[in-house]
Order: C-alpha cells, then structure tokens, then sequence
C-alpha cells in the first residue's frame, strides 16, 4: 500500500463502470491499520486531537510496537488488509493467519528495502505460526482500544458518506458518483486520478472497483500496492466535528431508554437499510431484525416498505431526532 502527491491513474473500460461498489461499513482491518498513522501523525487534524489523546495511553505498548514496525509510514503489506476484513474483523484476522509464506516475505523484502525491520520480522516472513498468531493478537488487541469504542460514530459518518454517494448515482449513474468524489479524486472518462506518492497506472481491466469509505482515514486516499489483487480504494469520509468518546454519550442513554440492539437497528438504518443489510451489520438473524422493527415501527420510530424484493427500513423524523438530539429543533 502507498500513502502520498503525484498521481495514481485508474483506468476504467464499460464492464469496469458497472461493477463499481461503494462497501456499506468500515473495513476494521484498514480503520485498524491507518489509527497507526493517525497516532504517530506529527500534523494530524485537529478533529483527531482528542481521540489521540484519549486512545495513546489505552493501547498496548507491546501491541503498538509489533504494528509500528510493519507500518512506519509510506509503504504498509497489503496482507495487512485483506479483502476479507470487508465481512468483519474475525474474517479479516483469519484471512490474514491463511496469508502464504510467499506473500509475507515478497511484502516484507519490499517493507525491508525501505525500513530498517526488527529481527522478529524475519520469522513472520518465514510463515511462523506463533509470530502470525502475535501479529493477529496485535491488531484484534488494537483495534479494541483504538477503534472498537468509537464504530457507531464510524458507521454514522459512513451511512452518511453513502446517502451522499447514493444521490450521486441517481442523478448521473456511475460516472456521476466517481464525480462526486471532487476535489480528492477527479473523473474524466475513462480515468479515475487520485493524488498520491508516485505516478502510477491501475488497469482495472472488467475488475470492477471497490470504494471503501473511512472514517479514520484523512487527506488523500489509499490503495493496495500489489495491482493484481482486487482493487479497492480507501477514501476519508467528511468529519464535522472532532472525533471524541463523548460523542457517544447520547447513544448510552438511548440504549437506557430502548436496548442496546434497538439502538444498533436505528444507527444501523442510516438513510435506508433492508433487513438483511441490518442482520449484517448487527450480527443477528434477520428473523430478530424483524422482531425489533417490528416494535420500533410501532413507536413511530421507523417506516418500513418494499423496494422491488427488499424491505426497506428508513427512520422517522422521531427517530431520527432520538438518534442525533443535537439535530432536533423546537417550536
């Protein structure tokens, strides 16, 4: 993966153009990964202040060594974000515990030739089970103390991102969403530019492209450096105020008020979800998803109507204003 200020060219054909998605969560595997950029940032954003100050001293010393070594800056493997971590962090973990020995020492001989690499290192590019395993405990280890606490705010910034990304796509298909992403990205048929470290020219050749929407992530985009491996694309997600645990103090007291899986299936709906989008997100069955619209529906809290096949939840002004009482006005 590069990090960067020139640019990076994505070539598009038709076929490319209809298999374009945008991923409908964040990837705890790169919110995972970019926290270790965020934390050794020397001009990190000020919306980040906060979650720094908050998230340094809870993250484990042994963990944040392991993965600062495989993530200095610039270059990062791409084994550390495996496609999988789109499905959650287990799959993610497990993808990456399944990575070849061959794909660890390809990777890391490119880390190596521009980092001085710890010992240890040359273990885990020998595909030892303990040192992976090691690796694996680090990130699941970080992500709960840098990312975990904050992934309903994720998922908020995401949902909106989306809604935005939706609206593009009604109003001018496909080319109108790569156009939406000005000024980080700028669309001019057949190519996507991007800004970043290096020129380079991505092929899609009828690979199609997967946005990735962060909310970890800021500046310009990131990319996969390995251009054979299905091509996914990481872009921050707007911030409107900083990224603070405080944030999810209205959260707590509407889990008081209707349960905590209540509340996950509200911030879950974000601008529209079907009910099996929600059993996704939340991990239950879609039998209790409907159980619990059923209820929120009852309140006034949500509609619910079909779209061709799908059930499709949207909240109720009601609904919306519990989830975001900053956002509710009075008469």
């Amino acid at each position: 993966m590069r990090k960067g200020g020139r640019v990076l060219r994505i070539h598009f054909t038709a076929e490319d153009l209809g298999r374009v998605r945008v991923l409908s969560q964040p990837d705890p595997m790169w919110e995972t990964v970019l926290s270790i950029f965020r934390l050794q940032d020397r001009g990190l954003p000020f919306v980040f202040h906060e979650w720094r100050r908050a998230v340094a001293p809870a993250c484990s010393r042994d963990d944040l060594a392991i993965l600062r070594a495989l993530v200095p800056g610039g270059y990062f493997p791409d084994f550390l974000t495996p496609s999988e971590g789109q499905l959650g962090l287990d799959a993610g973990i497990e993808a990456l515990l399944s990575t070849p020995r061959s794909r660890f020492r390809a990777e890391l001989d490119i880390l190596a030739s521009r980092h001085r690499l710890p010992s240890w290192t040359r273990r885990l590019a020998d595909g030892d089970r303990e040192t992976v395993q090691r690796l694996a405990d680090a990130i699941r280890g970080h992500f709960r103390s840098a990312v975990e606490p904050y992934w309903q705010q994720a998922r908020a910034h995401i949902d909106a991102d989306r809604a935005r990304r939706a609206r593009a796509i009604l109003d001018g298909g496909t080319e109108g969403l790569l156009s939406s992403y000005l000024p980080m990205m700028r669309w001019s048929s057949p190519v996507l530019s991007v800004d970043v470290r290096h020129d380079q020219d991505v092929y899609l050749d009828g690979r199609g492209l997967l946005l990735v929407p962060s909310f970890i992530s800021m500046s310009t985009p990131d990319f996969l450096h390995d251009h054979t491996l299905p091509q996914v694309l990481v872009y921050p997600v707007e911030h409107t105020r900083p990224v603070s645990a405080a944030a999810s103090t209205p959260r707590r007291s509407l889990a008081a008020l209707i349960g905590d899986t209540r509340t996950a299936v509200l911030e879950g709906i974000g601008e529209g979800s079907s009910t099996t989008e929600l059993a996704r997100r939340i991990g239950v069955s879609a039998a209790s998803i409907s159980q619990h619209t059923a209820v929120l529906r009852s309140a006034g809290l949500i509609r619910t109507g079909r779209v061709g096949k799908a059930v499709l939840h949207t909240l109720t002004p009601l609904g919306e204003a519990l989830l975001r009482p900053g956002l509710a006005t009075t008469a």
